[in-house]
């Protein structure tokens, strides 16, 4: 049962609901496939700073509405905005932020995956500790097939920790999607069950989660992510320009929003 949570994200595209110990955020657009807006984005920062305060949630549960997506990357229409070099840079800032929120909470985080789990989705899942995902789930950043724009380095290497270089080169150069089969093979999925079984085998491994001692998991948490070498974010700022500049992301963009192939000229 839903219980008082203290908190209202900023758009009705977020919702937000606490049952006992463990806190779920719902991403809601599924008319859109749950793709991200920069308000849900900055919503997403928001829950896990209240998450981080409510000393009554143990585990935080992340999710999409509906059974198409669990966020189907960032909302393309508005890379319509991107008119200067800085808008490029910033919007790689903004994502490494609010994704690396997710990433920073102290507490045990789960993404709940139904359907594509792509771009900015894929990061977002992959920020989270564990990922229960259904048998129709799949995961992966398509970019060198769409749009044609970059990844921040804090990005690949969020991916390169779990699959490697070599894989992470194949799947980005090849632009397609791990499957549920592929992705529990490679431990991105940490289970895969059925669509009908996916929100109780989630709430059941928050329940557990929830009743083990905090501090040993947090401080487990941490040591992880302590192990964990990050790169700089300015040793990637050339690539982020390069990639955002060109012709072929304007044409990835255009063609997106208007439905067919785009047409790359490699400028």
């Amino acid at each position: 049962m839903a219980v008082d949570t203290g908190f209202t994200p900023r758009t009705s595209d977020l919702l937000y609901e606490r049952r006992g110990p463990v806190a779920i955020l719902t991403f809601n657009r599924p008319e859109a496939r749950n793709a991200m807006t920069w308000a849900m984005y900055e919503g997403l920062y928001e829950a896990c700073e209240h998450v981080d305060r409510d000393d009554r949630v143990r585990v935080f549960v992340l999710r999409g509405a509906g059974d198409k997506a669990f966020v189907a990357g960032t909302d393309i229409s508005q890379f319509r905005e991107f008119t200067t070099p800085q808008h490029a840079l910033e919007y790689e800032k903004k994502q490494n932020r609010n994704v690396g929120r997710v990433e920073d909470v102290v507490k045990p985080t789960i993404a709940m995956i139904r359907g594509a789990a792509v771009g900015g989705g894929a990061n977002i899942a992959l920020a989270c500790d564990l990922r229960v995902a259904a048998t129709d789930a799949r995961l992966g950043v398509p970019i060198a097939r769409t749009l044609g724009n970059t990844l921040s380095i804090l990005t690949l290497a969020r991916i390169l920790q779990y699959v490697g270089p070599g894989r992470v080169k194949e799947l980005l150069f090849t632009a397609r999607l791990i499957d549920a089969a592929e992705g529990k093979a490679a431990g991105i999925f940490n289970d895969v069950v059925e669509p009908e079984r996916l929100e109780a085998r989630t709430m059941e491994l928050a329940d557990q989660i929830a009743a083990n001692a905090p501090l040993t998991i947090r401080s487990v948490k941490l040591g992880v992510r302590r192990l964990m070498e990050r790169a700089r974010i300015e040793d990637a700022e050339d690539l982020v320009q390069m990639a955002y500049q060109s012709e072929d992301f304007r044409e990835g963009v255009d063609a997106f929003l208007n439905k067919r192939a785009p047409r790359w000229q490699g400028r």
